[in-house]
């Protein structure tokens, strides 16, 4: 069974709603945007930019109602500016208003057809809503920007909706791409560990679980992984290690109540 790893350090879910560019939205955006010349131009820029700062500060907190009240402020004071609509699109997105998402998420491209974050947040909308051949197209816009700072983000976001595809081998290309420029990247190297794993290849599963930081393991998921890696490895003291450290962290998991039950896969 598919999971997505969470961890502790990261104090939430890494799930690639978590990937999506927020900040690197609003410091430049990762594409050429018309700049404004005029003073007046550029003081309607600014008020913008903060609205949307803000709208996306209240984005990331889930108050999404207020989220739409700044970013509408940010349209309002420059309707040039493309992030405000890429956010939109977000929170639209959250609140499965899709239509809106997509409007919005397609004005954004429209103003600036470059703009990397906004082929990684729709490309992740399409990939949400199962239309996965699209999501890709737009993941790989994203990453062919030499300006776009975080490829690795695209890259993991399209290997995740190639999990959902079943497409093993592509989605295992993607995550090699995020651990060649993020050597210590949590949810690839468990994605990988756990495509090794559905091939029987154990002891390539168990050396992508050893990359992972301390931190970084104390999940249910990985714990879980590394524990049935262990016991098919016949590794009854590792197998039994975390065995006990999954019972006692994440005692109402699925994962520790597939244990209790003897439910391997």
């Amino acid at each position: 069974m598919h999971h997505m790893l969470e961890t502790k350090t990261a104090g939430c879910r890494i799930k690639s709603f978590a990937i999506v560019a927020l900040l690197l939205l609003l410091s430049g955006c990762a594409g050429q945007q018309a700049q404004p010349k005029t003073q007046e131009q550029v003081d309607a820029r600014g008020r913008a930019v903060i609205h949307a700062e803000l709208g996306a500060n209240y984005y990331s907190r889930g108050q999404y109602g207020v989220a739409i009240a700044e970013l509408n402020d940010a349209i309002s004071s420059d309707p040039s500016y493309g992030a405000s609509y890429n956010i939109l699109g977000l929170v639209h997105m959250e609140l499965h208003e899709d239509d809106l998402a997509v409007r919005n998420f397609e004005k954004a491209l429209n103003l600036n057809p470059n703009d990397s974050d906004a082929h990684n947040n729709y490309g992740w909308f399409l990939c949400q809503r199962n239309r996965v051949d699209e999501s890709i197209k737009h993941f790989m816009s994203a990453v062919k920007n030499p300006l776009y700072q975080t490829p690795e983000k695209s890259y993991l976001n399209a290997g995740l909706c190639l999990v959902k595809k079943k497409d093993m081998a592509g989605a295992e290309d993607f995550f090699l791409k995020v651990i060649k420029r993020q050597p210590q990247n949590a949810q690839a190297l468990y994605e990988l560990a756990n495509i090794s794993y559905s091939r029987g290849q154990y002891i390539e599963a168990k050396a992508y679980l050893s990359q992972f930081s301390q931190d970084l393991q104390d999940s249910a998921e990985s714990l879980w992984l590394s524990l049935r890696v262990a016991r098919k490895l016949g590794d009854r003291n590792s197998e039994s290690s975390y065995g006990l450290q999954l019972r006692r962290k994440f005692p109402s998991s699925p994962q520790a109540q597939a244990l209790v039950s003897g439910h391997y896969e």
